[in-house]
C-alpha cells in the first residue's frame, strides 16, 4: 500500500511502479534520512507540534533501525517506493500511529532535498580528502625531484628545460583549485531546506533554525519554492568533479605517453599495470587509460544535470528524481579515479636519465642562448634572430648548441664568448630560472611548502 493511496481508486500498475520507485538507487542515502528525521522530530516535540513523549520514541526507534540496517539485521524492501516511505513504513510497523507522526509538518520534496545536500556534503568531504592524499603524493615526489632535468613542452614539441619536481608541481596547483572549488560548493550546499514542505511551508509553528543547528547546517533556505526546487549545488558539484576529472586525464595522457617506449619517462608498478592477451611483452597503463575514459562518463553526468533541470517550471516536478543518479555516478567514479591515480604514482619509477637524455635534444636550451646575448647588451629580437640561424645552422650539421665550437659561435656574433657554455648548460637553464613560480630547485621547493602549508587548512 502506497502512503498516497487514499485518492486513488485503482491500485499502481506494476510497470509503473517500477517505473517510479527510486530505492534502488536512493537507499544509499538512509543515514541522511534517518539523520534528518531524528531533528525533524525532536523539533516537532520541542515546538509542542507533538507530545515530547511521542518525539523521543519517534527518535529511539529510528535509532534502532539505523542501527539494525547498518549491522544488516534489517534488508530494504525494494518494492518500496524510495528510501523516505521505506524508514517511514518501518517506523509506523514498529511504533503504530505515532511513527505517522513523524510526517508532520513535513513533505517529501523537502525531505529529499535535504537527504541529498546531507549526503553530498559527506561526499564532498570525502573528496576533499581523496585530492589531499593525491597532493601528499605529488608533495613527496616533487621534494625528490628537485633537480630531475626533463623537457618541457609546447604544441607537444620540446621547449624548454625544467624538472619532473616543476613539472608535477604544476599538476598539483590544478588540484589545489578544486579543493577551493569544492569549499565553495560545501557552502552552497550547507543550507538546510527542510521545513519548505511541499512548495509553500506550513502553518505548524516550526524552528528551522533548530533543526539547522542540529544538523550542522550554516542556514536556512530563503524561500520555499526555491528550496525544494534547487539542485544548483548539485550541479555545481558535478561541474566540479567534471574539472577535477580533466585534470586528471590530461595527466593520464602525460603518463600514457611517458610509459611509451618512445619516451620511456616512467614504468609503472605491475600491481597497476596489465598485460595483453596475445603479445607477451606488452605493458599497459590502463589506469590512467580508464581515467581517461571515465572523464567522458562524468561529463555526461553533468550535462544529464543541466538537461534535467533546464525546462523544470517551479516548483518540485518528478523529473528531479534522476538528480541522483548522475550525481551519484560522477561521485563514484570521480572517488575510485583519484584513489587509484594517487597510488599508481606512488608506485611508479620515473626514468630521470631518459628524461635528462631527452632533454639534450630539440635545442630546449635556445631560449637561454638568446637571453645570453641580450644580457651582452644586445635587443631581445635581434638576438631571436641570431639563434634561430644558429639552431638551422645546427640542423644541417647534426650539431647541438653546446657541441658548437666558440669558431662556429662567432660567425653568428661577435658577442659570444667561451661564457656561453655555462650559460647554455641545462642544469644552469635550470637554476638561473629563480623567479617566483619558475622550475629552479629553490623555486619548487617553495611551491612544495607553500601546498603543504595550503593543505593544512584544507
Amino acid at each position: 500500500m502506497k502512503m498516497w493511496d487514499g485518492r486513488f481508486s485503482k491500485a499502481l500498475n506494476s510497470r509503473v511502479n517500477d517505473f517510479n520507485s527510486s530505492i534502488s538507487f536512493d537507499c544509499r542515502m538512509y543515514r541522511e534520512d534517518i539523520t534528518g528525521s531524528i531533528a525533524h522530530a525532536t523539533m516537532l516535540g520541542r515546538c509542542g507540534i507533538i507530545e515530547q513523549s511521542e518525539a523521543e520514541l519517534i527518535c529511539k526507534t529510528l535509532k534502532e533501525i539505523l542501527s539494525d540496517i547498518e549491522n544488516n539485521r534489517l534488508e530494504f524492501d525494494f518494492e518500496a517506493e524510495d528510501i523516505h516511505m521505506f524508514i517511514e513504513s518501518v517506523l509506523t510497523e514498529r511504533i503504530g500511529d505515532t511513527g505517522k507522526r513523524l510526517h508532520t509538518s513535513r513533505s517529501r520534496n523537502d525531505q529529499v532535498a535535504l537527504d541529498i545536500r546531507m549526503y553530498l556534503k559527506r561526499e564532498i568531504a570525502e573528496i576533499k580528502a581523496l585530492i589531499i592524499r593525491l597532493e601528499e603524493v605529488l608533495c613527496d615526489i616533487a621534494s625528490k625531484h628537485t633537480e630531475s632535468v626533463m623537457p618541457g613542452y609546447t604544441h607537444l614539441q620540446r621547449a624548454q628545460p625544467v624538472t619532473l619536481g616543476h613539472y608535477l608541481m604544476a599538476y598539483a596547483q590544478m588540484f589545489a583549485r578544486d579543493i577551493v572549488r569544492l569549499n565553495e560548493i560545501y557552502a552552497h550546499t550547507n543550507i538546510l531546506p527542510l521545513g519548505s514542505c511541499a512548495l509553500a511551508g506550513t502553518t505548524y509553528p516550526i524552528d528551522r533554525h533548530f533543526v539547522a543547528e542540529q544538523l550542522g547546517f550554516d542556514t536556512v533556505t530563503e524561500n520555499s519554492m526555491d528550496g525544494v526546487s534547487d539542485r544548483d549545488f548539485a550541479i555545481e558539484l558535478a561541474s566540479a568533479l567534471s574539472i577535477i576529472m580533466m585534470h586528471l586525464s590530461r595527466f593520464s595522457e602525460e603518463i600514457i605517453l611517458w610509459c611509451s617506449g618512445e619516451f620511456a619517462f616512467v614504468e609503472l608498478d605491475d600491481a597497476y599495470s596489465t598485460g595483453s592477451s596475445i603479445m607477451p611483452q606488452k605493458k599497459n597503463p590502463d589506469i590512467p587509460e580508464l581515467v581517461r575514459g571515465k572523464t567522458g562518463r562524468v561529463y555526461g553526468d553533468l550535462t544529464t544535470l543541466l538537461t534535467l533541470m533546464k525546462g523544470i517550471p517551479l516548483a518540485y516536478n518528478k523529473d528531479m528524481q534522476e538528480d541522483k543518479e548522475a550525481i551519484f555516478d560522477a561521485i563514484d567514479n570521480t572517488k575510485i579515479c583519484l584513489e587509484l591515480f594517487a597510488s599508481m604514482l606512488q608506485t611508479a619509477n620515473f626514468k630521470t636519465d631518459k628524461m635528462r637524455a631527452a632533454s639534450a635534444y630539440g635545442f630546449i636550451n635556445a631560449t637561454d642562448c638568446a637571453d645570453y646575448l641580450v644580457k651582452k647588451g644586445m635587443p631581445f629580437r635581434s638576438a631571436y634572430k641570431i639563434i634561430g640561424r644558429l639552431v638551422a645552422y645546427c640542423i644541417d650539421n647534426n650539431k647541438s648548441l653546446d657541441t658548437l665550437t666558440i669558431e662556429e659561435y662567432k660567425q653568428f656574433s661577435d658577442v659570444f664568448e667561451s661564457d656561453v657554455y655555462e650559460a647554455i648548460d641545462l642544469i644552469n637553464c635550470v637554476n638561473e630560472r629563480r623567479c617566483y613560480g619558475g622550475p629552479a630547485p629553490e623555486s619548487v621547493l617553495r611551491q612544495i611548502s607553500n601546498l603543504r602549508e595550503f593543505l593544512k587548512n584544507a
